[in-house]
């Protein structure tokens, strides 16, 4: 009898190949999100710090110089006024200070006066938000008010153990410290930008990368994977334009007026590269039917899918034969561009570098040249013509001059 292990069915291979890619597609949009996790926990790591050193310092000083001894509010309310990102318009630190001290003031008084139960509970809460409502338009003082009233008078009563107006003199000081904590650490909402700006701006440099892999070989996996990837990077995408755009109006009436420029390009940069790869994932969605019809579209599962890292820098870029797989070339060209331009954004140093990269590709996109005599090639060509032009706009070539990069048709 041998003693050698029976040959494994010619089938059996590429089965377990197309299952490994399948689950590999299907872990893609989890290894996205855990990056895109981390990348939030990254920076709003300071800010929580903050916030919790000031939900500590206000609750001392309620204890030592009140001489209070417990004063939870202290410690809730410079918790709530901060918050978890470096986005602290002094206005709104203020709104939300004065909503808490609102709402805890007027549900202790309410307390004394009429009880507790949860009649008392709905009063309170309409009257302190109508009342904040008369005090201010601004809706973090009518939820804050709303809120801390609620929870005053939802409290057992054993807690007020500092008189009367105990709590609320704890929310004054927690309030306090709040707004010395934002008067004294002006955030900069350029960081919090530029590191979106990054995330997302690579996130579209991977894609290029995912489907200049699936031209190279006519891998219909890794062009799933594309689309896979792009999909899912519309939120990075649309955090990193709304935060810009917030950040945008803030800067016209704060002290951070003086950084609005950067601010305002970063906003239009978020558009620009948002449209250039919702272009990116037409290209991924008609790549797979061009090399079918050119008889190089391998069977699903039959390649294995490329992972990027979830964190530390980019992987590798693909080598493509320009002679070959001309469109995959010009693809991965791009995909250089767009890491210089990430590099760029995120660092807020000069553009001249990615804006050189994309330039020297906008030049070689002409479907006259590149696949020629396969109009299905060409097609792929006039495609990438669209998101060279956008980033283009996005490393700071005017429109005009972005659209004369490319050759007349």
């Amino acid at each position: 009898m041998s003693d050698e292990p029976a040959a494994r069915p010619a089938g059996d291979m590429p089965r377990r190949a197309g299952a490994a890619a399948r689950a590999a597609l299907r872990s893609l949009p989890r290894r996205i999100r855990l990056r895109q996790g981390i990348s939030r926990v990254r920076v709003a790591f300071w800010p929580i710090v903050q916030a919790a050193l000031a939900a500590g310092v206000a609750y001392g000083i309620a204890v030592v110089v009140l001489g209070h001894t417990q004063p939870f509010f202290a410690a809730v309310a410079a918790w709530v006024c901060l918050g978890f990102s470096f986005d602290r318009e002094l206005r709104k630190v203020a709104e939300v200070a004065a909503g808490v001290a609102l709402g805890v003031g007027l549900g202790d008084l309410m307390v004394h006066l009429i009880g507790s139960g949860w009649w008392q509970i709905a009063l309170v809460m309409a009257v302190s938000a109508l009342l904040a409502r008369f005090v201010d338009r601004g809706p973090l003082v009518t939820i804050q008010a709303g809120v801390q009233a609620g929870v005053v008078v939802g409290l057992p009563a054993s807690v007020a153990t500092n008189g009367a107006f105990g709590r609320w003199t704890d929310a004054l000081v927690g309030g306090g410290v709040a707004l010395l904590v934002a008067l004294l650490t002006p955030g900069d909402p350029r960081r919090r930008i530029r590191d979106l700006a990054q995330s997302a701006t690579r996130e579209l440099a991977l894609t290029l990368e995912s489907v200049a892999l699936g031209l190279r070989d006519g891998d219909a996996d890794e062009l799933a994977a594309a689309l896979v990837r792009g999909r899912a990077a519309e939120k990075s995408l649309e955090e990193w334009h709304d935060v810009a755009t917030k950040s945008d109006e803030i800067a016209r009436v704060s002290v951070n007026r003086v950084l609005r420029a950067e601010i305002t390009r970063l906003t239009g940069q978020a558009v620009l590269v948002d449209r250039a790869m919702r272009s990116v994932r037409v290209l991924a969605r008609r790549a797979p039917a061009t090399l079918r019809s050119l008889g190089k579209l391998g069977e699903e599962g039959s390649h294995r899918v490329t992972a990027a890292p979830l964190s530390g820098g980019l992987p590798p870029p693909p080598e493509v034969d320009p002679t070959a797989d001309p469109v995959a070339d010009l693809v991965v060209r791009l995909a250089h561009g767009v890491r210089l331009l990430a590099a760029a954004l995120g660092s807020g140093t000069g553009l001249g570098q990615a804006r050189d990269a994309l330039l020297d590709v906008a030049r070689d996109v002409d479907p006259r040249t590149v696949g020629e005599g396969h109009w299905q090639v060409q097609s792929l060509v006039l495609l990438l013509r669209s998101p060279v032009v956008d980033l283009l706009e996005a490393a700071g070539l005017p429109p005009e001059e972005a659209r004369d990069a490319l050759p007349e048709m």
